[in-house]
């Protein structure tokens, strides 16, 4: 064993320093520092043979054609497919189907003539056999291995185009000093896989498991070190599976994927905008629907409000796949801005089917909503509505706003409710309603102001 160094290093940032402090002094995090044996490395010498440098012209650009897997929703979040020599990264909550993902990616990648490797780090091969019987998944190698080297030796045993290792924080290297899943060990084995990729033009998959926070735990090195980070998202209670990709060396960064968990695995959800208004109740109270955007992808979701009277001396805000303080907000210029008071009561806001909305272009259908569970009067059936409130109780454009109302109407909506300065595809059989302030478009929606405010307050 070579000479070491005791250095601390940030669990979050891979920032080292050489002695403790409470503070990261890379990304300022506190308590992140863990003690830990670092090797020392001799200083290169410079009779090492340096790499060819090569002209951009002499560079084979056929060789980085994404290779697809076969899963469609897959396909379009990493622009095509798996691209050879890549790494790509995957995270999740435990249960979201991250290891049914990749196991159908490569069964069917193994029908097409290609051959894959599935390194199974946490599971037997028995029950990686049991969950591709179930999946009707076959011709994959699988090999059950936990240390480095073994997996090198596999790889290059059986020389295949796909590798996939579930997961990377179990995966050790004999070499490191560190224990298995520690900050070293992590960067160390995933560094060595990257290499490994880039040497011998083979795709890698990593699983990663990910902290309580939701981010993918270890250090955050190991997202720069890969080429690509994906994450797959769902509600135990809800079959929709959302794969978000956060970085795409090969393509873009803006697309979703999503997919219906099912006895036969993930299925892809190539129109979701109908399956989140499948169940949809017309002409019922504190109902809207909003045009939201998912990176490049226009979603029609449904938005529901219940207001009731409420004993306790601070009313609650509960919010479902909205944002709780985004809510809070909306009811406070609902007051002040229009008339609407929920000063006493309870507010209950949800995106039903078990998506998350984050973006502000929610508000104005959040606030239909609302006034329509507080009046009793429902918002109009072929109404979508899109656009950001603003404190002042103007409403304030968001992009895209074409591509929302292009959506809408190949779902059938024949009216929109969109800021003032918005614009609207031409060509379209969609009403464009603008309106500059929220007062103004809850007047056209509903009931006149004087209305709104007795309904009030009268819950």
């Amino acid at each position: 064993m070579g000479r070491s160094r005791i250095v601390h290093r940030c669990s979050e940032c891979g920032a080292s320093a050489l002695r403790w402090a409470g503070r990261c002094p890379g990304c300022g995090g506190w308590n992140t520092l863990v003690e830990q044996a670092e090797p020392l490395r001799a200083v290169p010498s410079s009779s090492v043979p340096a790499a060819d440098a090569l002209l951009l012209s002499d560079i084979a650009s056929a060789a980085a054609v994404p290779r697809p897997t076969g899963v469609g929703e897959l396909d379009r979040v990493l622009s095509g497919g798996l691209t050879p020599g890549g790494v790509t990264l995957i995270g999740g909550e435990p249960g979201t189907g991250k290891s049914t993902l990749l196991l159908q990616a490569l069964g069917s990648l193994a029908e097409s003539g290609v051959r894959c490797l599935l390194v199974s780090a946490e599971e037997s091969p028995e029950q990686v056999k049991r969950r591709a019987e179930r999946l009707e998944v076959d011709g994959v190698w699988v090999v059950a291995e936990t240390s480095l080297p073994g997996i090198v030796a596999a790889v290059d045993r059986l020389s295949p185009d796909v590798v996939v290792v579930d997961s990377i924080q179990t995966t050790f290297d004999p070499e490191l000093e560190a224990g298995p899943g520690s900050i070293g060990q992590v960067r160390g084995c995933a560094q060595a896989l990257v290499e490994l990729a880039k040497l011998h033009r083979v795709t890698v998959v990593l699983i990663g498991h990910v902290t309580k926070e939701g981010a993918l735990a270890g250090p955050r090195v190991l997202e720069h070190v890969v080429d690509t980070v994906l994450t797959l998202e769902g509600e135990r209670h809800h079959a929709l599976r959302l794969l978000r990709v956060i970085k795409h060396r090969f393509g873009s960064t803006g697309e979703l994927g999503l997919f219906e968990m099912t006895e036969a695995g993930l299925v892809d959800v190539p129109d979701p905008s109908r399956l989140f208004l499948g169940d949809r109740r017309h002409g019922a109270s504190g109902s809207a629907v909003v045009a939201t955007m998912e990176g490049h992808r226009p979603l029609l979701v449904e938005v529901q409000a219940l207001v009731t009277g409420s004993g306790l001396v601070m009313p609650r805000r509960s919010a479902s796949g909205l944002d709780p303080s985004r809510l809070s907000l909306l009811t406070a210029v609902l007051d002040r801005r229009a008339g609407v008071s929920v000063a006493g009561r309870e507010v209950y806001a949800s995106a039903v089917g078990g998506v998350r909305v984050a973006e502000p272009g929610a508000d104005l259908a959040l606030c239909l909503a609302v006034v329509s569970s507080v009046t009793d009067v429902p918002v109009p059936d072929d109404l979508v509505a899109c656009g950001e409130v603003g404190l002042a109780g103007e409403i304030r454009q968001v992009s895209q706003t074409p591509r929302r109302l292009a959506e809408a109407a190949r779902l059938g909506f024949r009216r929109a409710l969109v800021p003032l300065s918005a614009a609207g595809p031409p060509g379209l059989d969609l009403e464009v309603i603008r309106m500059a302030t929220l007062a103004e478009a809850l007047e056209w929606a509903g009931a006149p102001p004087a209305d709104r405010r007795m309904a009030a307050s009268t819950i």
